[in-house]
Protein backbone atom coordinates (compact mmCIF):
# COMPACT_ATOMS: atom_id res chain seq x y z
CA UNK A 1 0.00 0.00 0.00
CA UNK A 2 3.26 2.60 1.11
CA UNK A 3 4.89 1.55 -2.03
CA UNK A 4 1.82 2.14 -4.34
CA UNK A 5 1.06 5.35 -2.41
CA UNK A 6 4.28 6.48 -3.06
CA UNK A 7 4.24 5.26 -6.63
CA UNK A 8 1.17 7.82 -7.27
CA UNK A 9 2.72 10.98 -5.68
CA UNK A 10 5.99 10.47 -7.96
CA UNK A 11 3.61 9.90 -11.16
CA UNK A 12 1.36 12.78 -9.70
CA UNK A 13 4.71 15.06 -9.14
CA UNK A 14 5.87 14.11 -12.75
CA UNK A 15 3.03 15.13 -14.96
CA UNK A 16 3.12 18.27 -13.09
CA UNK A 17 6.44 19.38 -13.85
CA UNK A 18 5.88 18.23 -17.00
CA UNK A 19 2.43 20.66 -17.47
CA UNK A 20 4.98 22.97 -16.31
CA UNK A 21 7.59 23.01 -18.45
CA UNK A 22 4.86 23.01 -21.61
CA UNK A 23 3.04 25.64 -21.15
CA UNK A 24 5.07 28.30 -23.01
CA UNK A 25 2.17 30.65 -24.47
CA UNK A 26 0.24 31.64 -21.14
CA UNK A 27 0.26 32.26 -17.94
CA UNK A 28 -0.94 29.37 -15.99
CA UNK A 29 -1.13 29.61 -12.23
CA UNK A 30 -0.17 25.80 -10.27
CA UNK A 31 0.31 26.15 -6.68
CA UNK A 32 -0.96 29.83 -6.54
CA UNK A 33 2.12 30.78 -8.38
CA UNK A 34 2.70 31.76 -12.24
CA UNK A 35 3.87 29.45 -14.82
CA UNK A 36 5.57 32.37 -16.69
CA UNK A 37 4.73 31.97 -20.32
CA UNK A 38 8.68 32.72 -22.50
CA UNK A 39 10.66 31.29 -18.99
CA UNK A 40 14.27 32.08 -19.01
CA UNK A 41 17.12 30.92 -17.54
CA UNK A 42 17.09 34.02 -14.59
CA UNK A 43 13.59 32.22 -13.71
CA UNK A 44 15.73 29.01 -12.74
CA UNK A 45 18.23 31.17 -10.99
CA UNK A 46 19.38 33.32 -7.84
CA UNK A 47 22.42 34.61 -6.19
CA UNK A 48 20.59 35.68 -3.14
CA UNK A 49 22.53 33.05 -0.54
CA UNK A 50 25.98 34.27 -2.02
CA UNK A 51 26.85 36.83 0.71
CA UNK A 52 25.90 36.34 4.27
CA UNK A 53 22.71 38.26 5.80
CA UNK A 54 22.91 41.26 8.45
CA UNK A 55 22.40 39.67 12.11
CA UNK A 56 21.55 42.74 13.83
CA UNK A 57 18.31 41.62 15.11
CA UNK A 58 16.84 41.38 17.72
CA UNK A 59 17.35 37.25 18.04
CA UNK A 60 21.27 37.52 16.22
CA UNK A 61 20.30 35.75 13.29
CA UNK A 62 18.42 36.20 9.80
CA UNK A 63 17.28 33.75 7.02
CA UNK A 64 17.23 34.22 3.47
CA UNK A 65 15.20 32.30 1.40
CA UNK A 66 15.32 31.22 -2.26
CA UNK A 67 12.02 29.57 -2.62
CA UNK A 68 9.53 30.08 -5.84
CA UNK A 69 8.52 33.75 -4.63
CA UNK A 70 12.55 34.57 -5.32
CA UNK A 71 13.01 31.97 -8.03
CA UNK A 72 9.76 31.35 -10.05
CA UNK A 73 11.48 28.27 -11.69
CA UNK A 74 10.96 26.41 -8.77
CA UNK A 75 7.31 26.31 -9.22
CA UNK A 76 6.19 22.22 -8.89
CA UNK A 77 9.52 21.05 -8.45
CA UNK A 78 9.44 21.30 -4.60
CA UNK A 79 12.40 22.02 -3.69
CA UNK A 80 13.68 25.33 -2.10
CA UNK A 81 17.13 26.89 -0.45
CA UNK A 82 17.31 28.97 2.36
CA UNK A 83 20.75 30.48 4.04
CA UNK A 84 20.73 31.51 7.74
CA UNK A 85 23.39 33.82 9.31
CA UNK A 86 24.03 33.55 12.93
CA UNK A 87 25.92 36.41 14.98
CA UNK A 88 27.88 35.00 18.01
CA UNK A 89 25.40 33.81 20.75
CA UNK A 90 22.73 34.02 17.55
CA UNK A 91 19.70 32.43 17.95
CA UNK A 92 17.19 31.26 14.94
CA UNK A 93 14.22 31.01 17.80
CA UNK A 94 12.10 27.84 17.54
CA UNK A 95 9.52 27.15 14.89
CA UNK A 96 8.21 24.67 12.45
CA UNK A 97 7.76 24.72 8.83
CA UNK A 98 4.13 23.09 7.86
CA UNK A 99 5.15 22.33 4.54
CA UNK A 100 8.60 20.82 4.54
CA UNK A 101 11.13 18.60 6.22
CA UNK A 102 14.29 20.53 6.59
CA UNK A 103 17.88 19.48 6.29
CA UNK A 104 20.81 21.81 7.58
CA UNK A 105 24.61 21.83 5.77
CA UNK A 106 27.45 23.93 8.19
CA UNK A 107 29.52 26.46 6.01
CA UNK A 108 31.39 27.60 8.91
CA UNK A 109 30.89 27.81 12.58
CA UNK A 110 29.44 25.56 15.56
CA UNK A 111 25.66 25.46 16.45
CA UNK A 112 23.58 23.67 19.46
CA UNK A 113 20.61 22.76 17.23
CA UNK A 114 17.68 20.22 18.05
CA UNK A 115 13.38 19.07 17.45
CA UNK A 116 10.86 17.96 19.72
CA UNK A 117 9.20 15.59 19.00
CA UNK A 118 5.31 15.28 19.47
CA UNK A 119 5.87 12.93 22.70
CA UNK A 120 8.05 15.82 23.61
CA UNK A 121 11.17 13.99 23.27
CA UNK A 122 14.41 16.44 22.28
CA UNK A 123 16.44 15.54 19.73
CA UNK A 124 19.97 17.42 20.49
CA UNK A 125 23.17 17.71 18.69
CA UNK A 126 26.14 20.39 18.68
CA UNK A 127 27.08 20.34 14.95
CA UNK A 128 30.42 21.98 12.87
CA UNK A 129 31.79 23.12 9.58
CA UNK A 130 30.35 20.41 7.22
CA UNK A 131 27.73 18.54 9.27
CA UNK A 132 24.42 17.85 8.53
CA UNK A 133 21.03 17.53 10.77
CA UNK A 134 17.63 16.69 9.60
CA UNK A 135 15.00 18.15 11.24
CA UNK A 136 11.25 16.04 10.74
CA UNK A 137 8.49 17.63 8.56
CA UNK A 138 6.00 20.06 11.19
CA UNK A 139 8.26 19.42 14.77
CA UNK A 140 9.41 22.67 16.68
CA UNK A 141 13.22 23.15 16.02
CA UNK A 142 15.52 25.73 16.71
CA UNK A 143 19.27 26.60 16.09
CA UNK A 144 21.71 28.74 18.42
CA UNK A 145 25.15 29.90 17.73
CA UNK A 146 26.89 29.38 21.31
CA UNK A 147 30.34 30.31 19.61
CA UNK A 148 32.19 33.50 19.73
CA UNK A 149 32.26 34.05 16.34
CA UNK A 150 29.81 33.96 13.55
CA UNK A 151 28.03 30.44 12.01
CA UNK A 152 26.06 30.42 8.92
CA UNK A 153 23.91 26.96 7.22
CA UNK A 154 22.52 26.50 3.86
CA UNK A 155 18.97 24.92 4.63
CA UNK A 156 17.39 22.52 1.95
CA UNK A 157 13.39 21.65 2.25
CA UNK A 158 11.50 19.04 0.01
CA UNK A 159 9.07 22.23 -0.70
CA UNK A 160 9.15 25.25 -3.15
CA UNK A 161 8.02 27.03 -0.28
CA UNK A 162 7.73 25.35 3.15
CA UNK A 163 6.47 28.13 5.39
CA UNK A 164 7.56 29.20 9.15
CA UNK A 165 5.69 29.45 12.24
CA UNK A 166 7.89 30.98 14.61
CA UNK A 167 6.25 29.94 17.90
CA UNK A 168 6.80 33.23 20.19
CA UNK A 169 5.99 35.99 17.10
CA UNK A 170 2.63 33.25 16.28
CA UNK A 171 1.26 33.40 20.00
CA UNK A 172 2.16 36.62 21.11
CA UNK A 173 2.14 38.14 17.97
CA UNK A 174 -0.73 37.47 16.15
CA UNK A 175 -3.45 39.76 14.59
CA UNK A 176 -5.74 39.86 15.75
CA UNK A 177 -4.34 38.98 19.32
CA UNK A 178 -4.62 35.29 21.00
CA UNK A 179 -6.93 36.42 24.28
CA UNK A 180 -4.58 36.95 27.21
CA UNK A 181 -6.59 34.80 28.68
CA UNK A 182 -5.88 31.89 26.68
CA UNK A 183 -1.91 32.36 27.06
CA UNK A 184 -2.32 33.42 30.45
CA UNK A 185 -3.72 29.90 30.84
CA UNK A 186 -1.26 27.89 28.80
CA UNK A 187 1.89 29.45 30.05
CA UNK A 188 0.85 29.46 33.95
CA UNK A 189 1.45 33.36 33.97
CA UNK A 190 -1.00 36.38 34.67
CA UNK A 191 -2.56 39.07 31.78
CA UNK A 192 0.36 41.61 33.39
CA UNK A 193 2.94 39.28 32.18
CA UNK A 194 1.03 38.05 28.48
CA UNK A 195 0.78 41.96 27.92
CA UNK A 196 4.84 42.48 28.85
CA UNK A 197 6.03 39.56 26.27
CA UNK A 198 2.97 40.59 23.95
CA UNK A 199 4.80 44.48 24.14
CA UNK A 200 7.88 42.34 22.85
CA UNK A 201 6.78 41.40 19.58
CA UNK A 202 3.90 44.15 18.77
CA UNK A 203 4.89 46.04 14.95
CA UNK A 204 6.78 48.58 15.44
CA UNK A 205 6.06 52.05 14.85
CA UNK A 206 7.03 53.91 11.76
Amino acid sequence: MLLSYQSFLSNYQRKITLFFQTVVLTEVKVNGFPCKANATADDFFSGVLAKPGATNTTTGSVVTGANVEKVPGLNTLGVSLSRIDYAPGGLNPPHTHPRATEVVFVLYGELDVGFITTANKLFAKTIAQGDVFAFPRGLVHFQKNNGDKPAAVISAFNSQLPGTQSIAMTLFGASPEVPDGVLAKAFQIDDEEVDKIKAKFAPKKT
